[in-house]
């Protein structure tokens, strides 16, 4: 976690000096935080900033922003709860003026206080219990993830392995834990299949990246003890896996995905982490290729940011796309690099719809091509069209890793796909890119992020 004298509040994520503010947000916010202090109404002002974040498609943001509105009238219990709400609003008001939509998905420090707004809310009424991935996956699909078949007496023999080493690590000191990650490691090494979305892939991602990561903090306790609790849950999907079961527990994908995501999410990734970031795009997800490696880099980083904010404000003009004020600068960028990937996009879903199959590269090209208009709409602001095409990204990964062959053999080739999803999602995406061209906000895409859904979440054939 970084911090900077300027700002209220510690932040983990650094600021986006080029993306785009909800300035609506931002002032209820600040309306909202005043008022609670002196006791007053907030219910006005929390509403006028949930309103302003869906428009603008900051999903996570708004999810935060409801919990605040369901909480804030349970200030006056007592101090204790008054001083939580009141540091959640400052945490989360401060979050928006970053402008950074990872930061608000994925910070640790927000999802604290948006667990915390939850447990004041549970001594009140049955809320179910909130998880990490709640915001930082919030309104994303999640790709089934596959089990494959393991003979029953070499499953069995690994399952023992297994569980004996995880005892030795959850009860043993810390040279023996080096020892049982490396074990365990080898176990999930073991358990992995060829598919792309294999569970075993995912989880040895995960659990290896977390350990990377404590490694260049010092040893952050925090990850190595998510980690832990990891290797924990994945002892229960061995019993599933025992039992023939086919898929992981979606809930535990969607808690193992969301970790993975985190650190990458929030600070950027480096050449080395390439396999983690190949898992993470395999699932929809992108990161940027920046890593504040040190405190100096970082404070030279934040330095360069605020420098590089403070002329946007003082120079550069700027642009309304409905709620959301963006740096002409930047939204010009945007849209010269999202033609070339939308091309590509309609281009691609057109062939498919008429020919109804699509070779394997051609569709990994449609997702890298989803893939950096999602991470460019992300960077300036466009909530809606960062998830369509995250999405649509998504989707394209699945036909290509898992279509199915061609009856003649044609090697390659896929089919068995209804190829006039992604025409028309591409056909929507730019729609919305037309009309962020025109100075309009771009509308949601909800109908064609359904459809996407339906298509990514059905269950693939599983060879046992």
């Amino acid at each position: 976690m970084t911090s900077r004298p300027d700002l209220p509040v510690p932040i983990e994520a650094l600021p986006n000096p080029r993306g785009g503010s909800v300035r609506l947000a931002e002032m209820a916010l600040t309306d909202a935080l005043h008022a609670f202090q002196r006791q007053g109404e907030t219910g006005a002002a929390l509403k006028r900033a949930i309103a302003a974040l869906h428009s603008a498609g900051w999903l996570p943001g708004q999810r935060f922003a409801e919990a605040l509105a369901l909480v804030a009238p349970l200030g006056d219990e007592s101090e204790g709860s008054h001083a939580r709400i009141a540091e959640a609003i400052a945490v989360f008001r401060g979050a928006v003026e970053r402008h950074n939509l990872r930061e608000l998905s994925c910070s640790t420090g927000l999802f604290d206080h948006y667990r915390g707004l939850h447990a004041l809310l549970a001594a009140h009424t049955r809320v179910a219990p909130v998880s990490y991935d709640d915001l930082a996956l919030a309104g994303r699909a999640i790709a089934p993830a596959t089990l494959r078949g393991i003979a029953p007496e070499r499953l069995a023999h690994l399952r023992a392995h297994y569980e004996a080493t995880l005892l030795k690590l959850l009860r043993g000191s810390a040279e023996e834990s080096a020892n049982a990650f490396a074990r365990l490691d080898t176990c999930l090494d073991e358990l992995r299949g060829s598919d792309p979305y294999d569970f075993w892939r995912l989880a040895s991602s995960t659990v290896r990246a977390l350990r990377e990561r404590a490694e260049r903090s010092g040893g952050a306790l925090d990850h190595i003890a998510d980690a832990k609790r990891l290797y924990a849950r994945f002892n229960l999907v061995l019993a599933d896996q025992a039992h023939a079961l086919t898929y992981a527990p979606r809930s535990l994908v969607r808690a193992t995905l969301a970790l993975l995501w985190r650190d990458f999410a929030l600070y950027g990734a480096a050449p080395e982490d390439t396999e983690h970031v190949d898992v993470l795009r395999d699932y929809g997800l992108t990161v940027a290729w920046h890593v504040a490696a040190t405190p100096a880099s970082e404070a030279a980083w934040e330095a360069g940011a605020a420098q590089a904010s403070e002329e946007a404000s003082r120079d550069a003009a700027t642009r309304d796309l409905g709620v959301l004020r963006v740096n002409a600068a930047a939204y010009e960028d945007f849209l010269q690099s999202a033609e070339t990937s939308i091309d590509a996009l309609v281009e691609r879903g057109t062939q498919a719809s008429e020919t109804g199959t699509v070779d394997e590269a051609a569709a990994l090209s449609a997702a890298d091509a989803s893939h950096r208009l999602g991470a460019a709409a992300c960077a300036l602001g466009l909530g809606h069209v960062a998830l369509l095409a995250d999405t649509l990204g998504l989707a394209w990964r699945r036909v290509a890793h898992h279509g199915e062959t061609h009856a003649d053999g044609a090697e390659g080739a896929t089919r068995g796909i209804d190829a006039t999803v992604p025409e028309r999602a591409a056909q929507m995406l730019r729609s919305m890119l037309h009309q962020a061209a025109a100075g309009i906000a771009p509308s949601e895409g909800r109908g064609s992020i359904v459809a996407l859904t339906a298509m990514i979440e059905k269950p693939a054939l599983v060879a046992r």
